[in-house]
């Protein structure tokens, strides 16, 4: 039996009012995430993860950004279509959201305790001293040690995984059927980064999340996710499972990047590389943003976007 669909992102598409006119960042991005699933949204630095996944929980100010098209279904409703009032009550309680920098995004001047338990007391009403308990649980659950006393420490005295591990803390103390994770691996070394996702892959199992993570590390995807959906310069270039996609992939630039994985080198060997450069918003052309960039660019990938057809939107897919 089917996991009941949780997320479904149709046709979206987000631009930027900027001076030199509007550029959008995002276009036609469409994927769903069942319950209980992780997924993976991948690509490289400036494709639109981020805004995709800011969108999702309308966090962008508008303007500068706006939503030019597309629905973002989750539990039957749309999102975009939700009044701010409704919207906070998603945020924390039903969708949680790991942001990048946990240094940048935790407040210097307050106690962990106080800060994880600021969605208990904005969502089920909770003063600070009633929240306690529920706040070192959630800190043990994370893996962080010694929680009675560390729930008082400020964010400088942790050590960058004792932050990242704050930052899943606040986004599960209410119990949220998703979470997105947005990097959350970045500005780690290697072993704690492989301690995060091991929390992350326990904490979906035990607490039975859905989690849309986004990355540009496809080692991460291959470790954690079931499903995959590829971005490259605003669009969605190649989507199924994980499975699937690292073994047979379809678009040139999802082969590419499975290429430069150092994974995939042999000692002493150089890393494989995509020649050229991504297009920045404002500069990508009507047809395949990638045909700049790819062996097998015909005219008409340079004259006509591709649609996302059977997993992949690519006019001459590889075989």
């Amino acid at each position: 039996m089917n996991a009941a669909l949780l997320l479904g992102v149709e046709g979206l598409t987000v631009g930027f009012n900027t001076e030199n006119g509007p550029v959008r960042v995002v276009e036609d991005v469409s994927f769903e995430l069942a319950e209980g699933e992780t997924m993976g949204l991948v690509g490289e630095s400036g494709c639109g993860k981020s805004v995709t996944a800011q969108t999702i929980m309308r966090l962008l100010p508008m303007p500068p950004a706006r939503i030019d098209a597309g629905r973002v279904m989750f539990e039957g409703g749309d999102l975009l279509r939700l009044p701010e009032a409704g919207m906070r009550d998603v945020r924390g309680r039903r969708i949680g959201m790991i942001f990048q920098e946990p240094m940048t995004s935790l407040n210097p001047t307050q106690r962990i305790g106080h800060q994880v338990a600021e969605s208990l007391v904005l969502h089920q009403g909770l003063g600070y001293g009633a929240a306690r308990a529920t706040v070192i649980d959630i800190l043990r659950k994370t893996g962080i040690g010694n929680a009675e006393r560390r729930i008082d420490q400020y964010p400088h005295e942790l050590s960058g995984g004792l932050r990242q591990r704050v930052m899943i803390a606040m986004a599960l103390v209410c119990g949220p059927k998703l979470l997105i994770a947005d990097e959350p691996t970045t500005a780690l070394d290697v072993t704690i980064q492989a301690q995060i996702i091991e929390l992350l892959k326990s904490l979906q199992r035990d607490l039975r999340l859905s989690v849309l993570l986004i990355t540009h590390d496809l080692a991460v995807v291959a470790e954690m996710c079931c499903g995959i959906a590829v971005m490259y310069a605003g669009r969605i270039v190649e989507r199924g499972t994980v499975a699937q996609v690292f073994a047979d992939p379809r678009h040139p630039y999802t082969a590419g990047l499975l290429k430069s994985s150092p994974r995939n080198a042999r000692k002493g060997e150089r890393l494989a590389s995509i020649p050229g450069t991504v297009p920045q918003p404002g500069f990508r052309s009507d047809g395949c943003n990638f045909a700049p960039r790819c062996p097998r660019a015909q005219d008409k990938c340079r004259a006509q976007a591709p649609v996302l057809e059977r997993g992949v939107a690519c006019w001459y897919p590889l075989p």
